[in-house]
């Protein structure tokens, strides 16, 4: 039995102390409104063996109350509005304007025919340039993205998956011609093929040369930026493509258990790339079961990594994840509702230990935002960190009956999920198999019957509605500048040393039928401005594509 006198807790505290003379907390003492002191940590009078094993301390094994010992009482977690539209000129201006308002990290949307490897004037981009996300064909134009924010300054994170490689080597090649080395790059590359697979469909290549492309970059990121994170597994989109939470968690560890034993099988070991991993989670309604699911997906992660993979590193062992908001619970129906569901949510997502995170504008159902609409969605989480107190203490829903027996369910559910996925030959397997593409699916279709029903019930659409909704003010994009882009990539064609793009491509080819790492030669190809299509062509060419 340990209490707080226990030589467990004083080590403990000696050793948050050594860190915290490091890197001093936001204030030297916390306290309510009323000068209520807020301790660091509560904790139960006496911590037995069942409170060391499935709780523990802040900062320690298993993580459930948190992956650093003073968590936010260090510092605030990363506010990363996920922006992009039209131009890259455009979008560098929204991102000026947000790091203006007090954004403290980059987060960029990309268009569809970029996630899919395609430059804005190919026939198959009509009509969705620049819809979505900003449009990026080739160096140039990310160059553009990030004139005058220096990427030693700022980390970024960008939602790019099967064009991962090509969009992450553009990244670093600005980052030099900036005169800053790779290595002191920060930020993190969704790189998620399984979950397109199962629930979002921006996929290009078979998932075994995906596979490939993702462990070239952890290959590659752990020897020359080894700040950056390689991948961000997604549990986001399995959510907004319908699933429960507990699916949301199971089939996120699924999908990062392949990675692991990909990167493995490529003669990695383990703690060389398990510390840059990063996960994604939505944050959705149910206020508690969201919270609990983030701690237990920081148990379960944690043991996964000690037990099955046999890491050494507590790095290796830490699950550290960004959370967005539920898009998929946005209204378009009285979208100022939005504002207070956000708020909810993101509180769920800073109670349950989030790293960073993304609030959705109130107007999203609708449009992309608006510059008004984004500035309130940054505003939530800027009220949450500095106004509600939620922040000043490590867990505080640690210890509730009902968070703690949630965070177990949670764990038990997913866990039966991970054994019926292995069952079936990992997560790979599975996907082939369309089985989590079916439970989500009845999941998705349980929800929709259950609103219809009125069972659960969605304020301003199947209850307390409107007779009449006002016409909100809602951003539209200029289609003029698809025109431009079209000028600027016939330009850019023109004027590069197309000699050196057709070696640097035919190089790429090359090294694509063997079995090098594709990095090097991905971003030779960038330097000398081939296109995103180009790149994506030639591994087409030799990979062949996806058919869903």
């Amino acid at each position: 039995m340990k209490t707080r006198e226990s030589s467990y807790f004083q080590q403990w505290q000696e050793d948050t102390q050594k860190q915290i003379e490091k890197r001093p907390e936001r204030k030297e003492s916390f306290h309510t409104l009323s000068q209520i002191p807020v301790d660091r940590v509560y904790l139960p009078d006496e911590m037995d063996e069942h409170y060391q094993d499935e709780l523990g301390l802040p900062g320690e094994f298993p993580y459930t109350r948190g992956i650093r010992p003073t968590m936010y009482r260090g510092r605030h977690w990363t506010m990363r509005q996920y922006a992009g539209f039209g131009s890259a000129k455009e979008t560098n201006r929204r991102f000026r304007y947000l790091l203006e308002q007090g954004q403290t990290g980059l987060s960029v949307a990309f268009d569809l025919p970029t996630q899919i490897g395609y430059d804005s004037d190919d026939a198959m981009a009509l009509g969705e340039v620049g819809k979505v996300g900003v449009a990026i064909d080739s160096l140039e134009d990310m160059e553009q993205l990030f004139e005058g924010i220096s990427l030693d300054k700022v980390s970024t994170s960008m939602t790019i998956n099967a064009p991962a490689s090509v969009l992450l080597a553009m990244y670093m090649v600005v980052a030099e011609k900036q005169g800053v080395a790779p290595g002191r790059i920060q930020g993190t590359i969704q790189n998620d093929i399984l979950k397109e697979y199962i629930a979002r469909g921006t996929y290009i290549f078979p998932p075994k040369p995906s596979m490939r492309l993702i462990t070239d970059i952890f290959s590659y990121c752990t020897e020359f930026a080894p700040k950056f994170n390689t991948i961000s597994i997604s549990g986001y989109h399995i959510r907004e493509a319908g699933s429960n939470a507990v699916q949301e968690l199971a089939f996120t560890l699924a999908n990062a258990k392949a990675y692991v034993e990909a990167a493995l099988d490529a003669g990695l070991e383990i703690d060389t790339f398990a510390p840059r991993l990063a996960f994604f989670f939505n944050g959705h309604n149910h206020f508690f079961e969201e919270a609990a699911k983030f701690r237990a997906a920081r148990r379960m992660w944690a043991r996964i990594m000690k037990e099955t993979y046999g890491a050494k590193n507590p790095k290796s062992w830490q699950l550290r994840f960004h959370t967005q908001v539920a898009g998929s619970t946005l209204t378009a129906q009285q979208p100022d509702n939005n504002v207070v569901r956000v708020a909810l949510q993101a509180l769920a997502a800073v109670m349950g230990g989030t790293q960073s995170l993304h609030t959705n504008a109130k107007d999203e159902a609708l449009s992309l935002p608006t510059e008004d609409s984004a500035r309130i969605a940054l505003r939530t989480q800027q009220i949450i960190a500095n106004e509600t107190g939620v922040a000043d203490t490590v867990d505080p829903l640690g210890g509730s009956y009902y968070v703690e027996s949630l965070t177990d369910e949670m764990e038990t559910r997913a866990q039966a999920y991970l054994d019926e996925i292995e069952k079936r030959g990992g997560a790979v397997a599975a996907v082939d198999q369309q089985y989590m593409q079916r439970e989500i699916q009845r999941a998705a279709y349980d929800t929709q019957k259950k609103i219809e029903n009125e069972e659960e019930i969605v304020v301003g659409v199947n209850r307390y509605e409107l007779d009449e909704e006002p016409e909100p003010d809602l951003m539209e994009v200029d289609d003029t500048f698809v025109s431009e882009q079209h000028q600027r990539l016939e330009s850019l064609r023109k004027n590069r040393d197309e000699q050196k793009v057709k070696r640097a491509l035919e190089e790429l080819a090359y090294q694509a039928e063997g079995t090098s790492n594709l990095m090097p030669f991905i971003k030779e190809a960038v330097r000398e401005y081939a296109t995103v299509g180009e790149i994506c062509g030639k591994l087409r060419d030799i990979f062949g594509e996806y058919q869903g």
